[in-house]
């Protein structure tokens, strides 16, 4: 006769083969997305495995989100999936992957001319610290497509609500990232994207929607916010870096009476106009950076403009386009995004390309078909040219007031960083930190400099309900790409709860 400690154990085990039977782990990231090498890196293997492919979030229309996954390189078990976004609307996301926190640093290819960019590690990739995860968002941008092009007429509501069931979807596909901390994180129009996505994800969570995510909170770059904030800094931050005269300055705020954006009169706005002129040839997306104009930009920049025809021509110039390492990018026109609610695209302005621009190697290299092959993404034949900056969507800024949703996230206790390289001309960081004072959170730890190898790297603040607010000494709008180790130095410290 059997004893009872056998009897225990053979229930033990049959109950044991019974929860595996009803409950088989879960699934690991689909292997068909696995990426197993790309053209132009000739690296022994990469630092952590990399995974890319569509999820489609409208099977109607075979409406697909493209994504790339870069496994953290210290524990991918552990550590946070933050999502990247960049801006526009229009921008791919691919344009972080290459130029700014991406695994690799991408160079011009050798003889022949036109060959493949060669691929080095990137020293300051994000994904030394965390799972990055790069979205192409909406429809029509980058590698992202629908069969149907009406959706490609969409806004800010209708992208948030794609990006999340994009989310839900994706989490299905790695259920083994579900409990990991996730962030959402991007630059410029993507502080319009973040708070909007952040309101669907938080709205499933309330409701109970599965899978749950674990979403902890966001930190944006030199966001699109406010257009009362964003847009009337301009002029002042301009006269404060030095880049136009004092009798200038002083000239347009008392005709504009300190208003320097908006439904102004036309003497202001000529005024205005005069200033945006003076400094045409800068490059408003880091100061310090040089950039160049085409004439055709200039003419789609001032179509609207009130200066006469004869004064929007001086100095145009017929110089060839150089070609150079990526200098700006980003390249939107916000003004009349936030001013119209319609963002009309460069080709609807006039231009020809974009201004302080030159993404050859992003578009040599995702436009060859062996490295769309390997990224696992659409070929060229169905979805078109990859661009940085997209023509194909049809976008409409039709949120309310974002300000508000961020008073709204850090109330509910989701930690909040905005950060601002501080020689961004296109969303200068005086009245970045104004909105955010404006919130109107205590003052926890007053504003003074952080430190990056014993050197001053910018200044920082934090307020209550764990809201920071950050700068970047000496980047300009995409501060990975200018200040890659101070960078990756504040997300490490951010995303670990450190200080700064």
């Amino acid at each position: 006769m059997a004893s009872p400690s056998f009897f225990f154990f053979f229930l033990l085990v049959t109950a044991t083969v019974a929860a595996v039977i009803l409950c088989p782990p879960a699934a690991a990231a689909p292997k068909e997305h696995l990426v197993t090498g790309l053209p132009g890196f000739h690296g022994a293997s990469f630092p952590s495995k990399h995974y890319a492919g569509y999820v489609t979030v409208d099977e109607t229309s075979e409406r697909s989100l493209y994504y790339y996954l870069v496994l953290s390189e210290r524990d991918p078990a552990t550590d946070p999936v933050v999502l990247w976004l960049n801006g526009g609307p229009g921008c791919s996301s691919f344009d972080g992957f290459v130029y700014e926190n991406g695994p690799f640093i991408f160079e011009p290819g050798s003889s022949p001319a036109g060959s493949l960019p060669r691929l080095h590690l990137n020293p300051y990739s994000w994904s030394k610290v965390s799972n990055i995860m790069y979205l192409d968002s909406p429809a029509g941008v980058g590698m992202s497509y629908s069969l149907n092009k009406s959706d490609y007429t969409t806004g800010d509501l209708k992208t948030a609500a794609d990006a999340h069931k994009f989310l839900l979807k994706w989490f299905e596909l790695y259920p083994e990232f579900q409990s990991n901390p996730f962030y959402i994180s991007g630059e410029s129009y993507a502080g319009i994207y973040i708070p909007t996505i952040t309101d669907e994800v938080v709205k499933g969570i309330k409701k109970g929607v599965e899978p749950r995510i674990n979403f902890k909170g966001y930190l944006i770059g030199n966001p699109a916010t406010d257009a009362d904030y964003d847009m009337n800094s301009f002029v002042p931050f301009a006269h404060g870096m030095g880049l136009i005269s004092t009798d200038m300055y002083e000239g347009v705020k008392i005709t504009c009476h300190g208003t320097f954006w908006g439904n102004v009169d036309s003497l202001c706005q000529e005024k205005i106009d005069r200033v945006h002129w003076e400094l045409k040839d800068l490059n408003k997306y880091n100061i310090l950076e040089p950039c160049y104009h085409r004439p055709d930009i200039q003419e789609a920049l001032f179509a609207n403009s009130s200066l006469p025809l004869s004064f929007r021509r001086l100095g145009e110039t017929d110089r060839p386009f150089p070609v150079r390492k990526r200098m700006a990018g980003r390249s939107w026109p916000l003004r009349l995004a936030l001013k119209y609610g319609h963002v009309p695209t460069w080709a609807g302005l006039g231009g020809r390309s974009l201004p302080c621009t030159n993404d050859e190697l992003a578009t040599t290299w995702l436009d060859d078909e062996g490295v769309r092959a390997a990224i696992h993404a659409k070929s060229k034949n169905l979805i078109g040219s990859w661009e940085l900056y997209t023509a194909r969507k049809d976008f409409t800024h039709d949120t309310g007031k974002i300000v508000l949703y961020h008073k709204k996230f850090t109330s509910l206790g989701y930690r909040v960083l905005i950060y601002s390289g501080d020689h961004d001309l296109c969303i200068p960081h005086p009245k970045t930190e104004a909105w955010v004072k404006s919130i109107g959170y205590k003052v926890v730890d007053r504003w003074r400099p952080w430190f990056f190898e014993d050197q001053v790297a910018g200044y920082t603040e934090g307020y209550d309900h764990n809201l920071t607010f950050l700068t970047i000494k000496g980047a300009g709008h995409a501060v990975p790409e200018y200040k890659p180790k101070e960078a990756l130095a504040f997300y490490s410290r951010w995303l670990a709860g450190e200080t700064f």
